[in-house]
């Protein structure tokens, strides 16, 4: 990022659905490509995260939802989404809303804006979250942050060689 580039964060709208797959994806590219079977980020992959957030951002989604992205000279350079907890995620009590997704593109780590998009979809709120064990970056921010590994883990049949483990934050003052 250009020193003295302002970033806003705000509320997307349907236009950005295609944008915001796009860096979605790259994203999940910086991330886990290696820990991602060959051929994962093919044309299915991008569609499918092209339907899933038009989707999001069409009408009819899902409104319990806070979805906030982060824009730098007019392009999307990362995205944060919290929402009401599964209901088969039984997270800590008084946790009753999860961090879905923050994801900012590498270019950008370093300068806050994951901390700014963070603050803005989580708040004070006491919140669960479920981060790649294999992404020491992420959890040391999370930690930061105030959530703690709690011990339960799950992995994605979609990706075996990743391991999710969950973090939790009690409600902040």
């Amino acid at each position: 990022m250009k020193a003295g580039g302002q970033v806003l964060v705000r509320e997307p709208v349907a236009s950005d659905a295609d944008e915001l797959a796009e860096v979605h994806v790259r994203t999940w590219e910086e991330t886990y490509a290696e820990l991602l079977p060959a051929g994962f980020f093919d044309d299915v992959h991008r569609r499918r995260r092209r339907d899933m957030w038009h989707h999001l951002l069409g009408a009819g989604s899902r409104d319990d939802s806070l979805i906030r992205i982060a824009v730098h000279d007019d392009a999307i350079i990362g995205f944060g989404m919290a929402g009401p907890s599964e209901p088969r995620d039984d997270g800590p009590p008084g946790s009753t809303r999860q961090l879905y997704m923050l994801y900012v593109l590498e270019a950008h780590h370093g300068h806050g804006v994951g901390q700014r998009l963070l603050d803005t979809v989580a708040g004070t709120d006491a919140m669960t979250l479920w981060v790649a064990k294999e992404n020491p970056r992420a959890i040391a921010f999370y930690r930061r942050n105030g959530f703690v590994l709690d011990g339960t883990e799950k992995s994605d049949p979609g990706a075996p060689a990743i391991t999710d483990a969950r973090m939790v934050r009690p409600a902040r003052a």
